[in-house]
């Protein structure tokens, strides 16, 4: 630490001004073949002032001590997991298959860079997340018969087809897309693609297990009512960062991403590892996830990333807002 700040400290004053502290975010943001990102204009300054924590405008060697051991090492040196996203037969060949919903996207094309993944990079955890449901679950157009659609539906049960999002009777109401029968508990469907490669130690999380209500993050159910034990795990691991793919990418890899997000991670989703339903929503969970600091890349850029040759300043400033808020609790 004391060799770093000496190094930036260019005037020997004792403290970092902005611009060597500049300086310090060039060095830190950029990538193995000597890309350089460094951070914007606007978003320098708010990650200095994080670390200015006496507000005085400048760095001192005790502030640049919380920024060296929070920030720096964590941008330098993360705890990656890898979590792939229900890539299951139901999903892939079965009864809601990513093809026969979207003529243009395949989900077993997600297999072969996903293996390829599993054999190459060093990930500190793997997780696989698997729709788990009921025969009775309340997403299954063929259960319509055994719930009742509240009068404020705009479809009534007649009327509802497949794809089709109904209201149910509550309390509390519940809004539910209806889905063919799929990944039933100990089925063919709900099993993992023989293809895809299964890592020793990885961890395994289910999900839609409540017949009452649907879950398409691994984080939580749909109505954040029941947490998975994926938070947990990734406690216990240490993970400071998570590589999201699998299918659907519109659905339960997008909505994985968003909680990833919410719940403080840095939040790297794979696009040729995903898979989606539609176009247009699948755009949409990008943009969600780049306005929110996630990180969207290609397979061929995660190796670098993991070890921590490649280091992107969306990650290192999504990491210096959790640290902000973090401290904002800590003098409550």
């Amino acid at each position: 630490m004391d060799a770093c700040f000496n190094a930036f400290d260019k005037d020997g004053d004792g403290f970092l001004s902005i611009s060597e502290f500049q300086l310090i975010c060039r060095a830190l943001f950029r990538n193995d073949r000597g890309k350089i990102y460094g951070l914007e204009e606007e978003q320098l300054r708010e990650v200095y002032s994080i670390f200015d924590l006496k507000g005085d405008g400048m760095i001192d060697r005790e502030e640049f001590e919380v920024c060296w051991n929070r920030w720096i090492k964590t941008c330098t040196r993360p705890k990656s997991a890898f979590l792939i996203v229900d890539v299951q037969n139901d999903f892939i060949t079965g009864s809601l298959n990513i093809k026969q919903c979207a003529a243009q996207h395949d989900g077993s094309e997600v297999i072969e860079p996903i293996n390829r993944l599993l054999e190459t990079v060093p990930f500190d955890v793997v997780f696989y997340s698997l729709d788990w449901h009921p025969v009775d679950h309340v997403s299954f157009i063929d259960n319509l018969h055994l719930r009742e659609v509240d009068v404020s539906s705009g479809i009534s049960k007649e009327a509802a087809r497949v794809y089709d999002t109904v209201t149910f009777r509550g309390p509390p109401l519940l809004k539910q897309r209806l889905w063919p029968r799929h990944c039933v508990q100990d089925s063919w469907g709900a099993e993992l693609h023989k293809d895809l490669k299964i890592v020793e130690d990885a961890i395994k999380i289910y999900k839609g297990t409540n017949p009452e209500v649907d879950s398409y993050s691994v984080f939580w159910d749909n109505k954040k009512l029941t947490e998975t034990t994926l938070s947990s795990q990734l406690q216990q691991k240490g993970a400071t960062d998570i590589y999201i793919c699998g299918l659907a990418y519109d659905v339960c890899v997008g909505a994985t991403a968003v909680d990833a997000l919410t719940s403080g991670y840095r939040t790297i989703l794979i696009d040729d590892c995903s898979r989606g339903v539609d176009l247009v929503d699948i755009e949409k969970t990008k943009a969600t996830v780049i306005a929110s600091n996630g990180v969207i890349v290609n397979s061929s850029q995660v190796k670098a990333m993991v070890e921590g040759k490649d280091r992107r300043p969306e990650l290192g400033y999504k990491l210096a807002l959790e640290i902000k808020h973090k401290l904002n609790l800590d003098e409550e």
